[in-house]
């Protein structure tokens, strides 16, 4: 049961409300359409419905509105307007990362691409589907988690009308389960033909609550619609015929000699035509809408609709009022490392990014070497004494701003929020993820640094340092550290753009200001560090972990690892604090 108890949009400037004390409800087992013209407030209504715009009133799915519900994809499947995601991921890939989002296995994707009939599209790109296939990926896209409610906003715009019979085959199956099905449309035959019940809203108000059977005889009229050169002289023969007869017929004259005659039938029309010998090029029998007004009967209520209460009179006079409606962020995936993978590995930027800091990084290490001034970690690192990071680095940092700024660009998770979840598990999976892929490229870079440099010079340059396992984690931490200032700032800022700028900063910014504070009169050594730390520790570390903490403490002592710490440490600080402040928005 899907109950919407007085839905009112919060008030525009200028403008009325898109929704006014809007109260109706969707029964399991039935197919309920929310019928209106363009604008009249169907949208918005269930945007309220699904918490996504702010107002006033309260949704009921099966008794809890949205957000006390645990896992929402697997009670209410929801299509509001076209599928959210990369243009360049795949239908398979879009499916398959929404299964991680929603808790599902990945087998439910290919089985939802068989039922709605993209199974031989599946590898095609998002970005190439046509309006009616996205609509398609959109309805599969809802019934992922096998929800019991379905809130559609026209699932069958942009089909063809054997697609959209099917479409609504499928949700008249769905309600014969047991299931619930809302959806809009403009169409009242489209209603009368595919509902079992129909909502009638105009300017946001309820018009009619009917079954399809009284919405078809109150509001739907059949008619004959004839086309004839002689319009005029026909309307007048078939007028003075019915008059003759005692027979109460309508006709409507419209454009282009074409007539509206209600109350009879073709046959009639076409004899009365004969006989005054007058053309005919168009004779059929049609179904008209008369609009919203004809609902209603000369009481004021639509035949068979359920009379509605003057509901903010009767609140104002001491009932309680509705709660306000706040607009609430969306769910974190229930599996966040496996969506991330798919997230990541489902474009090709990862890809292309890392092929391009291998190829800049291996020709700067074949230039540095050539020149003889370089050392070796450096000509390893492909980074030049003019550049302020090494290209491993800036492409890290690139990979941990696409992390985040991939979904605030296109949000397959929190699809007309404009914004993702700034849960825990999302944001550690998208730290992991960076990381793994930042060691991977680092090391990647230094292997074919190194392998290059055999080829072109030999076995002369490549010794192995006094030092490696400091310079490896310098190394690694340089990386991950970039690749965790773009994300953090891509996060804070909402865009990838920022995460980018963040890690070039660190060099450019950070790294001067850090340089003066540690050449200042007032700073101190760090040499002997660890054993005094290990003095002061209890139980004692053993002797062996000095050098550990000693290579941890060269790193972040070093200029460029001071100022990426102290970086990384405002972003995090960052990050919380508008995690904390949207929470308490919401």
């Amino acid at each position: 049961m899907l109950q919407a108890i007085g839905l009112t949009s919060s008030p525009r400037r200028g403008l009325p409300v898109a929704v006014d004390d809007l109260t109706f409800e969707a029964r399991p087992g039935h197919v309920t359409a929310l019928l209106g013209a363009p604008g009249s407030g169907k949208t918005a209504a269930l945007r309220l419905m699904l918490e996504l715009d702010s107002g006033r009133g309260v949704t009921y799915f099966r008794g809890r509105p949205l957000h006390r519900i645990r896992h929402p994809a697997r009670e209410v499947g929801v299509l509001l307007g076209d599928v959210p995601g990369h243009p360049a991921r795949t239908v398979r890939g879009q499916l398959r990362m929404l299964c991680a989002a929603a808790g599902v296995p990945a087998s439910r994707a290919d089985e939802l691409l068989e039922t709605v009939g993209l199974a031989g599209l599946r590898d095609q790109r998002m970005g190439t589907l046509s309006l009616g296939m996205d609509r398609l990926l959109a309805l599969a896209s809802a019934l992922l988690g096998d929800p019991h409610t379905l809130v559609l906003d026209a699932p069958a715009e942009g089909l063809s009308p054997r697609e959209e019979c099917w479409v609504h085959g499928l949700l008249q199956s769905h309600a014969r389960q047991g299931g619930t099905v809302l959806y809009t449309t403009a169409d009242p035959k489209e209603a009368a033909r595919a509902a079992d019940h129909v909502v009638t809203i105009e300017h946001g108000r309820l018009v009619a609550d009917q079954s399809a059977d009284d919405f078809s005889r109150t509001r739907l009229r059949p008619r004959v619609a004839v086309r004839t050169p002689h319009a005029a002289r026909l309307a007048a023969v078939v007028g003075r015929e019915a008059r003759a007869a005692g027979r109460s017929v309508e006709v409507v004259s419209e454009a282009s000699g074409r007539l509206s005659v209600y109350g009879s039938t073709c046959a009639e029309i076409g004899d009365a035509a004969f006989r005054h010998g007058l053309p005919v090029h168009q004779l059929a029998d049609e179904v008209a809408d008369t609009g919203p007004a004809g609902v209603m009967t000369p009481t004021g209520h639509a035949h068979g609709e359920r009379e509605v209460a003057p509901q903010p009179a009767a609140r104002a006079s001491g009932s309680e009022p509705l709660p306000s409606i706040r607009r609430r962020p969306a769910r974190s995936p229930l599996r966040p490392l496996r969506y991330e993978l798919r997230r990541l590995l489902g474009v090709r930027t990862a890809t292309l990014v890392m092929a391009i800091v291998l190829v800049a990084s291996v020709g700067l290490s074949v230039l540095l070497a050539r020149s003889g001034h370089a050392q070796l970690p450096k000509v390893l690192a492909a980074w030049p004494s003019s550049l302020p990071l090494p290209p491993a680095a800036i492409g890290a940092g690139v990979l941990g701003a696409v992390s985040f700024g991939d979904e605030f660009r296109y949000p397959a998770l929190a699809a007309g929020r404009g914004t993702v979840p700034r849960r825990l598990g999302l944001l550690l999976a998208k730290l992991l993820v960076s990381a793994g892929v930042t060691l991977v490229l680092a090391l990647a870079v230094v292997l074919a640094a190194a392998e290059a440099l055999h080829l072109v010079y030999g076995d002369d340059l490549l010794r192995i340092p006094p030092n490696p396992v400091a310079m490896g984690a310098s190394w690694g931490a340089l990386t991950v550290g970039c690749a965790w200032a773009g994300l953090l700032a891509a996060g804070v800022f909402r865009v990838a753009t920022a995460g980018v700028a963040a890690v070039l900063a660190v060099p450019v910014l950070v790294v001067p200001l850090v340089q003066n504070v540690l050449t200042g009169s007032g700073s101190r050594p760090i040499d002997g560090l660890p054993g005094r730390l290990r003095e002061l520790m209890w139980p004692r570390w053993p002797h062996e972990t000095d050098r550990w903490v000693a290579v941890v403490v060269r790193v972040v002592t070093h200029p460029v690892g001071t100022a990426l710490s102290l970086s990384l440490s405002v972003l995090i600080c960052a990050y919380l604090f508008t995690s904390l402040r949207s929470r308490v928005r919401w």
